[in-house]
């Protein structure tokens, strides 16, 4: 420092050109780290699995968590993406998320087997929260439903089919009670990705129309061509919060929770699949890919617990995670057969009885005989 003073260098400049220096160390060593981590591992199995970027997945994504004896490339992508690339795609991804309803149908009804499904039920919604109505109309509990018209985007997604579920297992509204309105454009559609040909399906023997052309299931229900909409994510009309439109069950979060106590039903949305050809290849990859959902998802509790008040803008959110603890248990997301058993059973009973799948599957035939009796490990 004195060579630059006597220089007539100043302090703030040689401190300036310091900063600047490290600066640049640091850019190159961030370009040097990322170009290593896109080289591949010597000695490890490359493999691509595509899915959503979860809080409970994210420590995989973002190389926290490894699938032991692998060198991951994680793509993100959405459902219905996802789902077109596995059925009619390039297939060039070894693991996949992938809608369970697309799957089953696609299993049951054009024998596709080029995946198979792991234990790693990836996305559990309830379902309550999905029925929109028009408030005008005089619907105040699900046997309203009947004779109605109701518009969905789509009718054979996952989420479609646990609403139909639920609402016939549970307050015994059947779908041919109910005059349906399939439109072809989603408001939703940015979210969702879009729906690959087993979204699509429609059974026979039910009253079903086609919505016009560019006609939203939000632009129907705004319209009053329909007086409720069944949707598996938030439709347009209720971000916008139309004023004459509303959910069925406003205060959803209970009802939801009175479900869970009365079935132990945590209904699953989507999978994770494995390419078929792949996992007999490498028969440990299975295990192996199960192990590093499972840890990425304590990477994700273990947040929950110690930071995720701080962390999250949610003003009661210890409390929620408390009281969801209470109900659902330490592990409220769980993965393996035996944790997933009613859930998958009554998917596929749905799937069946609501004339989408030809016969109703078995968990045994879908799943990698491998993971059938992998549990967790949550110590």
């Amino acid at each position: 420092m004195e060579d630059c003073l006597k220089t007539g260098t100043s302090r703030r400049t040689f401190v300036m050109a310091g900063a600047a220096a490290a600066c640049g160390a640091l850019v190159l060593g961030a370009h040097a780290a990322a170009e290593e981590e896109k080289a591949p591992c010597p000695g490890k199995l490359p493999i691509t699995i595509a899915g959503y970027a979860y809080d409970r997945v994210r420590a995989l994504r973002d190389k926290r968590v490894h699938v032991e004896g692998c060198d991951v490339t994680f793509e993100e992508s959405t459902i219905g993406k996802m789902n077109t690339h596995a059925f009619s795609g390039p297939q060039s991804r070894e693991v996949t998320e992938i809608g369970l309803s697309p799957f089953t149908l696609a299993f049951g009804n054009d024998g596709f087997r080029d995946y198979e499904l792991l234990p790693i039920p990836v996305l559990r919604l309830f379902r309550h929260k999905s029925i929109f109505i028009r408030t005008d109309r005089g619907i105040e509990k699900p046997e309203d439903l009947r004779g109605l018209k109701v518009a969905t985007p789509g009718y054979s997604s996952s989420g479609l089919t646990w609403i139909r579920g639920i609402l016939q297992s549970q307050y015994g509204v059947k779908p041919e009670e109910v005059k349906w309105v399939v439109t072809g454009t989603d408001s939703a559609a940015g979210v969702t990705g879009g729906a690959s040909q087993w979204e699509k399906v429609l059974p026979k023997n039910l009253s079903i129309t086609v919505a016009p052309e560019g006609k939203s299931e939000s632009d129907l229900l705004i319209s009053g061509d329909v007086d409720a909409i069944f949707h598996p994510a938030e439709p347009q009309v209720i971000v916008d919060g139309h004023p004459q439109v509303d959910r069925l069950f406003p205060d959803h979060r209970t009802v939801e929770r009175a479900y869970f106590e009365k079935t132990g039903i945590f209904p699953i949305m989507h999978m994770v699949a494995i390419r078929r050809d792949f996992a007999a290849a490498h028969p440990w990859l299975p295990k192996a890919v199960f192990e590093a959902y499972s840890r990425a998802k304590q990477v994700d509790y273990e947040q929950i617990r110690k930071m995720g008040s701080y962390f999250s803008s949610l003003p009661w959110y210890g409390q929620e995670h408390r009281e969801t603890c209470e109900l659902m248990g330490d592990n409220f997301y769980p993965y393996g057969v035996e944790a997933s058993r009613k859930a998958l059973e009554a998917a596929f009973q749905y799937s069946y009885e609501q004339g989408l799948a030809k016969r109703k599957l078995t968990i045994e035939e879908v799943l990698n005989e491998s993971t059938l009796d992998l549990q967790e490990d949550m110590s």
